[in-house]
């Protein structure tokens, strides 16, 4: 065993379904007036790429033939290409940015969209989480999840499948 203790998931590192579905709303009722603060949270939410992977997607890094974003991994992370949603590449694509980058904003802009928009306190990377669980649940593929996030080492994907396993089975025995 490492000396380094496993990373705890818990319930203030990912939104709960009542806190995504209002999230989801929240950005669906401004998308048309807001339209690239709300792109962006919906695409972390859509992608699970980290703050930094958002802000360094540059306009060549979507592919309208697949509807597909790239994102280049950081912190040693793959690159990888992610499927979106028509209506969310379309919102992609309509942003007018006179910058090659996607999303000219610096990190500490991202962070106050996240505060006036997040439905509760917890951090923006908590987005990061929410979609590898949800994708987990809806797959039960760890090896997809671990493409998805960029991850090198499928120990670090684990954690997600280890909750989801966790809290089901813990629901079945006790209730």
């Amino acid at each position: 065993m490492s000396s380094r203790s496993r990373y705890a998931l818990n319930k203030s590192k990912y939104l709960l379904d009542s806190e995504f579905n209002k999230l989801n709303e929240l950005l669906k009722t401004y998308l048309k007036t807001d339209t690239r603060n709300c792109t962006l949270l919906f695409l972390a939410l859509h992608t699970g790429a980290r703050a930094s992977e958002l802000l360094n997607i540059r306009k060549q890094d979507l592919d309208p033939e697949s509807n597909t974003v790239f994102i280049r991994g950081i912190k040693g992370s793959n690159d990888r290409e992610i499927p979106l949603y028509p209506w969310l590449f379309k919102s992609l694509q309509s942003l007018d940015s006179k910058s090659e980058m996607t999303f000219p904003i610096s990190y500490n802009r991202l962070r106050q969209i996240w505060q006036y928009y997040r439905p509760t306190h917890k951090k923006f990377h908590c987005l990061r989480h929410t979609f590898a669980i949800r994708l987990y649940k809806k797959t039960k593929d760890i090896r997809l999840v671990q493409v998805a996030l960029g991850h090198r080492n499928i120990t670090n994907t684990m954690v997600y499948a280890d909750y989801v396993y966790t809290q089901q089975e813990l629901k079945r025995l006790i209730l």
